[in-house]
């Protein structure tokens, strides 16, 4: 059972996204155009403060609300409900979590507010899921960090009130000749930091992503990110609880499946009634809401191991392997069921289709959970 609490922010962030987000986004969708006043809102409502304690600003919730949110949000689309969840998980949280005093107290104000932005730059071109690969470096230059490398599908990165980007990248060599890894501070602007052009995408078409390139760029010593040479374990934590935010989108992306097809059910007619007195359909909507059911109870259960102070790894993995899987299963079957308005863009599940696929793929793609899962079981 959800506390009143929950129920209310449940309700109130179900009411934005039909009132304000529906009517929108499907053209901001199409024009691969970042939706900016959503965004602005979103801040007004205090959403980008979810997570975080008052005394910094925030809401004083906890990440559970957070997940709430991006279910609700994603139940409509999957662009704003990314946007806001790597605002949060991946762009403030890793300052909250490793920041100093005074990162905190430069960088969190406005990000808390959604006023500003903040991005992860980890993924690589030629790496991917392989973030031991990292090839990008950061050689201290008397009191600089000198920079050089890229990063490859950053969210958040290029917009207009983007601040800054986290950046991990080898700061030298460990004792055991394994790459030492560390977190830096870019703020957006810096000379040598180059924002390359918005990809073209199959999908989240109303999110904002970016290669990023570094030549020779400079930032002061202290935007270092917690501790040297401990880049590595903050990421991974940071991803852990990503991931438990990720199966929350997803399940919202599944259940928005199952509501929209029993609209269409209801209104399309075939042989004389509707689709959905045939039991053709009828079993198809019994299977994706049962998906989208177990999907919700896998992230509540991570949360709730996470907000407990337990290991929460195996679980996080587990949310996010399952509900990203039934993402994908209950946009195909929405889409068929929807027929030849499935595949055409003014329908929603049109966009849930384009949407899903990339949920078994970012913030750790369905190989690396089964992976994670298996050597947490001692394989």
């Amino acid at each position: 059972m959800l506390t009143q609490e929950h129920e209310a922010l449940k309700e109130s962030v179900r009411e934005f996204a039909r009132e304000v987000v529906a009517p929108v986004i499907g053209k901001f969708y199409e024009q691969h155009a970042f939706p900016y006043e959503i965004v602005r809102q979103m801040g007004r409502m205090g959403l980008f403060g979810l997570p975080f304690p008052e005394d910094q600003g925030g809401m004083g919730g906890d990440y559970f609300a957070l997940c709430l949110t991006l279910e609700e949000l994603a139940r409509i689309d999957s662009s704003v409900a990314i946007t806001l969840e790597a605002a949060i998980s991946l762009g403030a949280m890793p300052i909250y979590r490793f920041g100093t005093e005074e990162q905190k107290a430069q960088w969190l104000p406005q990000l808390i507010r959604g006023e500003a932005l903040a991005a992860f730059g980890l993924t690589e071109p030629g790496f991917g899921s392989d973030a031991g690969g990292t090839q990008t470096r950061a050689v201290l230059d008397g009191d600089e960090w000198v920079i050089n490398g890229s990063k490859a599908f950053i969210t958040n990165s290029g917009t207009d009130i983007t601040a800054l980007v986290t950046v991990t990248a080898v700061t030298g060599t460990n004792p055991d000749g394994s790459k030492e890894l560390s977190t830096i501070i870019v703020p957006s602007g810096t000379p040598g930091f180059t924002v390359q052009p918005g990809y073209s995408k199959v999908g989240w078409c109303a999110s904002d992503t970016h290669e990023l390139t570094f030549s020779d760029c400079r930032v002061p010593a202290s935007n270092l990110l917690g501790q040297r040479g401990r880049g590595f374990a903050q990421f991974l934590r940071i991803l852990d609880e990503g991931r438990i935010a990720i199966a929350a989108l997803s399940v919202g992306l599944a259940q928005g499946c199952v509501g929209e097809s029993i609209k269409y059910a209801k209104e399309r007619h075939a042989f004389g009634r509707p689709i959905g007195a045939f039991q053709a359909i009828q079993f198809k909507i019994a299977d994706m809401e049962m998906g989208a059911h177990t999907a919700r109870l896998a992230y509540y259960d991570a949360a709730a191991r996470m907000l407990a102070g337990e290991d929460f790894k195996r679980q996080a993995a587990i949310a996010k392997l399952h509900a990203s899987e039934v993402a994908v299963n209950n946009a195909r079957e929405a889409t068929q069921i929807h027929g030849g308005y499935g595949f055409m863009n003014e329908f929603p599940v049109a966009r849930f289709w384009r949407d899903s696929k990339i949920l078994e793929i970012g913030e750790g793609t369905s190989e690396v959970q089964r992976m994670i899962i298996a050597r947490d079981l001692g394989l």
